[in-house]
């Protein structure tokens, strides 16, 4: 095998988000430092990322809700998120030209909502400090000696540092590179690695009147989910319908639970298309409308009652209920239904959908085995372990990225 014997003082296995950010932190150190990435170009999944436009971060001011949100691994980010958290990430990208900006939900982009524009300030600062950046070089093997990290074999031969730091990312977009090579890695050395499984994901469902909707996005439903029938949560926001069932920041941030409920048997959810209007004021508006339009068919005057783009799935509902009727032959049991039916339009949930779909996938190495302070590994001392390989839980909304810039500057000081 081709021997590289060039010993690097810090060598960066992948060239995602964290492991640009650790790349060019540590660069500015004066370090010298290599980066591999088997892509044959650095950032494919954050560019990507908040569907092009980079959701960078999350400027929730209270620490505590923050890292609420983090679930079981809050309690080890407060010393991260002290040595650079939310308002660090955004000095760094503003100090360097990048405006941000708040939108809803407290999430943060930049100002030109362009990933490529962050890709860009990044690859920017590892060109600046020196970064050598090798693309196409996979990685097969970390070699451990005296319980270090003494080189790793790829397809280019042998390369060698004093530390290494690990960002190959999770498993979530295998389109671009995130196979969970880091996992396996990690597991070989000794760690204790959770299994992961697609965390942040759309939903799948069997109606057609689902289906039917792909490409629409309605704005404040509220979706209540049953397991067995009994029920379990609700949420209030934005529902993207596709080909497959349900997408949107709303899905996405229950698909967690709705992957526990599935564990345990038949899940069902019901969508309030009026979550701000009780059913007895619903049914004097739809009296109203039909008083209006009493010799008009019914399913012409759907759309003066249901939102804009719904009127044909609302047929496609398996009831018994004939929109084919003028409007002054709906008797009151049919009205009280259809007023119940815009309360709680049913779906079955199937699954959730894979890696391939995923915005993230959860799992990883516990933070026990972690020094959260260094980001050094408590097993292999100069080995460093970033982003997406930790074990911990995100939500989207700009939480994912905010680790992997923790993580990295961390790192990137540290290794």
């Amino acid at each position: 095998m081709k021997n590289n014997s060039k010993i690097w003082d810090i060598i960066v296995i992948g060239g995602g988000a964290s492991g640009m950010m650790a790349g060019a932190v540590a660069g500015a150190r004066s370090k010298s430092v290599l980066i591999l990435d088997k892509n044959k170009s650095l950032g494919e999944k954050f560019k990507i990322t908040g569907g092009g436009r980079c959701n960078i971060t999350n400027a929730e001011p209270d620490i505590h809700k923050m890292l609420k949100v983090y679930g079981e691994g809050a309690p080890f980010l407060y010393s991260p998120f002290s040595i650079f958290g939310v308002k660090d990430t955004f000095q760094y990208f503003e100090s360097r030209g990048l405006p941000l900006v708040v939108q809803a939900r407290n999430r943060v982009f930049p100002i030109t909502e362009k990933a490529l524009d962050v890709f860009n300030l990044l690859k920017k600062d590892l060109d600046k400090n020196h970064v050598v950046i090798k693309n196409n070089c996979r990685v097969i093997k970390i070699n451990i000696k005296n319980n270090l990290v003494d080189s790793v074999e790829t397809n280019d031969g042998l390369y060698f540092a004093k530390s290494f730091i690990l960002a190959t990312g999770g498993l979530s977009h295998p389109e671009t590179g995130a196979t969970g090579d880091g996992f396996n890695w990690l597991k070989d050395l000794g760690h204790e690695v959770k299994t992961p499984s697609p965390n942040i994901v759309p939903i799948a469902v069997r109606d057609a009147w689902v289906k039917s909707l792909a490409g629409v996005t309605l704005s404040f439903m509220k979706i209540t989910f049953f397991l067995e029938g009994k029920k379990q949560f609700s949420k209030i926001g934005k529902i993207l319908f596709t080909h497959f069932g349900l997408s949107g920041p709303l899905i996405l941030n229950s698909s967690r639970k709705v992957s526990d409920l599935l564990q345990s048997g038949l899940v069902r959810a019901y969508i309030d298309v009026f979550p701000d209007t009780n059913e007895g004021k619903l049914e004097e508006f739809v009296i109203k409308t039909f008083d209006a339009n009493k010799n008009k068919m019914w399913r012409t005057i759907l759309k003066e009652i249901v939102p804009e783009g719904m009127t044909k799935a609302i047929e496609l509902i398996d009831t018994d209920l004939d929109f084919g009727i003028k409007v002054h032959s709906i008797s009151k049991e049919s009205r009280k239904k259809f007023v119940k039916l815009l309360k709680n339009l049913p779906i079955e949930v199937t699954n959730l959908m894979g890696y391939e779909r995923s915005v993230v996938a959860d799992g990883g190495v516990s933070l026990k085995e972690v020094n959260m302070k260094t980001m050094s590994s408590k097993l292999i001392p100069n080995l460093y372990i970033t982003g997406d390989l930790l074990n911990i839980s995100r939500n989207s909304g700009g939480y994912s990225l905010q680790i992997c810039w923790t993580t990295g500057y961390i790192a990137g000081m540290s290794a």
